[in-house]
């Protein structure tokens, strides 16, 4: 009896959902491991940042004068300035959507046609060969429909995050990364972007709608977030089923 051949296709699933259920055999009788804290540039995903910059400019040196150039005040700065310094990143979304559309639309059309005479033949004849009705038409169209989108979201953050790279025109990149363990549940906070020196204010803190490519993430792993995630094999068969 020759062995039965699994296709290749059927393997990846199987392969996927291995490796997801190793990783939760390994959590079995405790909670969820956190990460441990790293240089985020060291990360296989990190990529520095490369933006259009305006040339540099040199400074122009005053011997005789006190203040030097590019300072903000003649006493230091405490908020954050250079790669490595900390600051806090204060993230508060509330966003509300209401929409609704209605459309309605209604269509009837007729149209009747005779001929009185044909190539000399007389109408009777020609209805009686192609029919009373076989030059009257009809058509009815009708088409409604309803659509209403209504949305409410609402996050409030407020965690530290680090100057990962200072640009050349002097904006600074931020990462911040939080993590909370309650019980079983991990929840992990992330929140990048670029932001201006002068938007961060004397407490060292910025607003989340003060960064460019502001890229924010709430979510998490554990035994709730488990049980609301699909399986993989459900998941396949929603993205390959047509029906």
């Amino acid at each position: 009896m020759r062995p039965t051949l699994v296709p290749a296709a059927l393997l990846v699933p199987l392969l996927l959902a291995g490796c997801g259920a190793l990783s939760r055999l390994s959590d079995l009788g405790r909670p969820p491991t956190m990460t441990p804290i790293s240089d985020p540039t060291l990360a296989r995903s990190y990529r520095p940042l490369t933006m259009p910059m305006p040339p540099l400019q040199p400074v122009p040196a005053d011997l005789a004068s006190l203040w030097r150039p590019g300072s903000r005040a003649f006493f230091k700065d405490q908020r954050a300035a250079q790669v490595g310094d900390l600051l806090t990143v204060l993230v508060d979304i509330t966003d509300n959507a209401d929409m609704q559309d209605n459309t309605t639309a209604t269509r009837t059309g007729s149209e009747n046609m005779g001929i009185p005479n044909l190539f000399g033949l007389k109408q009777q004849l020609v209805q009686s060969a192609l029919g009373a009705n076989s030059l009257a038409t009809n058509s009815t169209n009708s088409n409604t429909s309803t659509g209403q989108i209504k949305r409410n979201e609402s996050v409030t953050l407020r965690l530290a995050g680090t100057i990962t790279q200072v640009l050349p025109n002097g904006n600074f990149v931020v990462s911040a990364r939080q993590e909370v363990r309650v019980n079983s549940e991990l929840r992990v906070l992330q929140v990048s972007g670029i932001v201006r020196p002068q938007d961060i204010t004397g407490d060292n803190t910025i607003t989340h709608d003060r960064m460019a490519e502001a890229r924010i993430s709430y979510g998490g792993r554990g035994q709730l977030t488990d049980l609301q995630t699909p399986r993989y094999g459900q998941q396949l068969m929603d993205v390959l089923l047509p029906f």
